[in-house]
């Protein structure tokens, strides 16, 4: 339960630093590619991945898929966190994971009961209850959890295809995938500094390797959950979910004083019971 413990916090401490990064007028772009700089060193120093494994045969087209989607999706989920603040952005988040349901539905003909098409139907209500704007608020962007939305559930379907790919470890594969996103960072970087002439600055390095080491923490610890609940992936898979939406709201409520209006509470209790149901769907 401990590792399990650790994964919540590390996610929503994330979320924590990119809503931080905000009053210090810090660059994104820039934090994200150093993010992956530390995720990649913590990774080698963690699992020593045997690259020498890595061959043609590999799945290229899914790592290059997850390397680009990691980086951009990551941008939309710090400007998510900057214009809709920590509580929709989490809840948006854990609920992308109707999208890989929604795949092995449609896509791969897995087999629905009850239970699951309940969870969908309460989940989808509680999106557009959740991502609704209070009357106060002028602007609504909701496009940004949106993407943060979709765009994770489909590097969970990506990597979900990685998983099956059982010739090289995962945890070799991960690193792979670090490294390309790193490479796709540094090019958004590159462009922002040509194009845009925007500087380079050292506190990025800072936030950016905060946001590494938290980011790796989290799938660190989701993994070593995994292993402690082997026979019960379902209380992991429940309780990552349950709990970065429950401590992501509790954040964004007391400390950093979000408004919600009661048709948000009501989509956060909603998105609670849907995945309750499908969590149920698998047992």
């Amino acid at each position: 339960m401990l590792f399990l413990v650790l994964s919540i916090f590390c996610s929503v401490i994330v979320g924590v630093i990119f809503k931080i990064t905000r009053r210090y007028n810090a660059n994104p772009s820039q934090i994200v590619a150093f993010n992956y700089i530390f995720a990649l060193l913590l990774c080698f120093l963690t699992f020593s991945p045997d690259l020498s494994e890595v061959n043609a045969a590999s799945p290229w087209n899914i790592y290059f898929a997850v390397g680009i989607l990691l980086p951009v999706v990551f941008l939309f989920l710090a400007a998510s966190i900057k214009n809709m603040g920590i509580v929709k952005t989490d809840a948006a988040q854990r609920l992308s994971l109707f999208i890989p349901i929604l795949a092995a539905w449609f896509i791969f003909k897995e087999e629905f009961n009850t239970y699951k098409v309940i969870g969908l139907i309460i989940g989808f209500f509680a999106l557009l209850l959740i991502l609704s704007k209070p009357s106060e608020n002028t602007q609504n962007k909701w496009i940004y959890p949106a993407v943060v939305l979709v765009g994770f559930g489909l590097i969970d379907i990506l990597f979900k295809q990685i998983a099956l790919f059982t010739t090289l470890p995962y945890t070799t594969s991960l690193f792979v995938v670090f490294a390309i996103s790193l490479f796709f960072a540094i090019l958004i970087v590159i462009y922002e500094t040509a194009f845009k002439k925007v500087k380079f600055e050292s506190k990025n390095i800072l936030f950016g390797g905060l946001v590494g080491i938290f980011n790796f923490g989290n799938i660190l610890f989701y993994l070593k959950a995994h292993k402690a609940f082997a026979e019960n992936p379902s209380t992991v898979f429940a309780g990552m979910n349950m709990g970065v939406i429950i401590l992501g709201s509790l954040v964004g409520l007391f400390f950093f004083k979000e408004k919600l209006s009661k048709m948000n509470f009501s989509g956060l209790l909603l998105a609670l019971i849907a995945i309750v149901f499908i969590v149920y769907s698998q047992l």
